[in-house]
């Protein structure tokens, strides 16, 4: 911390000489820069592990998901069936506690974990480790899958509904009333605050500035004006955006699941319709493409750290993709309408499927199939995605910008409630407290569209994976009561246990 503060003390006193020779997106740039290394270099702390330097919070996360998956009995597979029945609505009661079905619960976590994570996260780990990297962000995605139905029945499990309905839930709440009731109060309440702040910052930060960065990346790369007044001028594009999300965000969840239930479809749909179309045009090739992904995997060349390196490339980007582990998920299923706690993880455990198993997977198809990883030469991001489509669909850049407008919008205001939730949680209810908030989230937006790609990336990974750090040590502590109420839920309603 103290690095930190010497850090931004130093940018403040220096950033008046230099800012007269800037544009305002370069003055933006230059200050995140120093902010991003020292958080990268305590966040991702890193061993030495076969010849390779391994980030100590990725493999937390990913021993986790290994753990919960065999503690739960593989309930990523057995509770597949039983979650699609849920999110159909066969157990839905209207008269349940709750603000949103089963269904816009979903979507709105799902709308906070698609997003460019799947575009422009999965292309920077194809370009980094190789076609590889695939297989490693499916296997992790598939885990994962059992870490979020474990944070998200005890997101339920732990929330608090006010007089007026509204739903509170979320880390915050399971580990300061959850590890109380095990006796470890005030560790409890240190580790709900520590996940609270790390949240607030992830949400203006890893799920707003990285959205509104790449949206703005990609709209420039289409419009072609690399050198007009749209190249330098990245404040004026976060600026239209902030305004088409402050109107979203101020009607709270209510509003909120009611604009990702109609927007997650849609672009979904739009985006996974156009990959299907590339991988059909390319057919032919889908074989060798999967020879490429498990040979890369297993036996890598020409890419960096070998075997581990591309291990840990899709592991990193598969937990920033799906989120598993974060816990932010859960603050949504908190608002599902339900009495039934596990019934709520069923329902999470498919997030994960479908952001990283299903659609992570086919982007990095639609990258490997066209050889587009081959010929980055500078390019990264949301822009070697978009070369892959244009590649057999010349115009689907202009698609894939409104594409990309939907997942970074949808993204950003699932993320400005999770991170409401934790401000009220730290500073409290108050209205004007939470407009606060708000303005900041919408400030945070200009700043991302103004910034460079590398700064707003290692800014964003570690508010991210910052969040991990407390939320699984209470996963482990809590995780013998979600067992004991798994039983007792597939006694009564599953017929498969």
């Amino acid at each position: 911390m103290k690095q930190l503060a010497t850090s931004i003390v130093l940018l403040i006193l220096s950033f008046n000489v230099r800012a007269e020779n800037l544009s305002i997106d370069q003055q933006v740039d230059q200050m995140l820069q120093p902010i991003a290394d020292v958080f990268t270099s305590i966040i991702f702390y890193t061993v030495n592990l076969g010849g390779v330097d391994a980030p100590l919070i990725v493999m937390w996360l990913i021993v986790a998901a290994v753990v919960f998956t065999g503690y739960f009995g593989f309930i990523n597979i057995r509770g597949f069936k039983h979650s699609c029945r849920v999110i159909r609505g066969d157990f839905s009661d209207p008269n349940d506690p709750g603000e949103t079905t089963h269904f816009q619960a979903l979507a709105t976590a799902i709308s906070g974990t698609v997003g460019l994570g799947n575009i422009a996260g999965v292309a920077i780990a194809v370009s980094i480790g190789g076609p590889g990297a695939t297989f490693w962000m499916m296997l992790a995605g598939f885990l994962g899958m059992s870490t979020k139905f474990l944070e998200c029945t005890l997101g339920v499990k732990y929330r608090h509904i006010n007089a007026a309905g509204e739903v509170r839930g979320g880390p915050m709440y399971y580990l300061s009333e959850g590890l109380s009731q095990l006796g470890h109060h005030k560790s409890g309440k240190a580790l709900a605050y520590f996940f609270a702040v790390c949240c607030i910052v992830a949400s203006l930060c890893g799920s707003n500035m990285l959205q509104a960065n790449q949206a703005y990346q990609q709209f420039v790369s289409v419009l072609g004006s690399e050198q007009g007044f749209w190249a330098s001028n990245g404040w004026v594009f976060g600026t239209i955006l902030a305004v088409i999300i402050g109107v979203v965000i101020i009607g709270g969840i209510k509003s909120i699941a009611k604009v990702t239930e109609k927007v997650v479809p849609l672009m979904a749909g739009i985006y996974l319709s156009a990959a299907l179309f590339i991988l059909a045009y390319h057919y032919a090739e889908i074989p060798h493409a999967f020879i490429l992904i498990f040979e890369g995997a297993f036996n890598p060349t020409g890419v960096v750290g070998g075997m581990i390196g591309v291990m840990l490339q899709g592991f990193k980007r598969s937990a920033f993709s799906s989120e598993a582990g974060m816990g932010a998920a859960s603050i949504a299923h908190a608002t599902a309408s339900t009495k039934e706690p596990v019934r709520e993880g069923y329902v999470a455990l498919i997030e994960p499927f479908i952001d990283t198993v299903v659609i992570c997977t086919i982007t990095a198809l639609v990258i490997v199939i066209t050889g587009s990883y081959q010929n980055v030469d500078g390019i990264s991001g949301v822009t070697l995605t978009s070369n892959a489509f244009a590649s057999v669909i010349w115009w689907f850049p202009y698609v894939l910008s409104v594409c990309v407008l939907l997942f970074a919008i949808s993204t950003m205001i699932s993320w400005a409630y999770y991170g409401s939730i934790a401000w009220a949680f730290v500073f409290g209810e108050s209205k004007k407290l939470a407009m606060l908030y708000k303005l900041i989230f919408c400030s945070a937006t200009i700043i991302g569209a103004s910034a460079s790609l590398g700064a707003i990336i290692a800014i964003s990974d570690s508010a991210f994976f910052s969040m991990a750090i407390a939320n699984i040590i209470g996963l482990y502590l809590l995780a013998p009561q979600v067992k004991r109420d798994l039983k007792k839920y597939q006694n009564t309603y599953c017929e498969n246990k």
